[in-house]
């Protein structure tokens, strides 16, 4: 596993809407229409971080949520974070 060069992060996030490089990690923030659509959208990523045996760091209040992602082993920005980004972005979005 390999920590991405800011300006690799930089590149990537221009495919990646809504996803900002801030403090060691790359995080987005949602809104939902209330605490139920919240949180069981979370469920949905939770599972999603358990196949890809990689996790986030996340708050929930009512209907938002803010998820940081970042490799703990690398101290920074790997392809993991992207991947999951990207699955994250997907369940969202469907």
């Amino acid at each position: 596993m390999e920590k991405l060069s800011e300006e690799e992060i930089t590149s990537r996030l221009k495919k990646l809407a809504g996803w900002e490089y801030k403090d060691g990690a790359i995080e987005r923030n949602y809104k939902f229409k209330n605490f139920k659509d919240a949180f069981s959208t979370m469920t949905r990523i939770a599972f999603e971080c358990e196949a890809q045996n990689h996790h986030p760091d996340w708050t929930n209040v009512y209907n938002s949520l803010q998820i940081r992602l970042n490799t703990h082993d690398v101290s920074g920005i790997t392809n993991n974070d992207f991947k999951l980004a990207d699955s994250i972005e997907n369940i969202v979005n469907n």
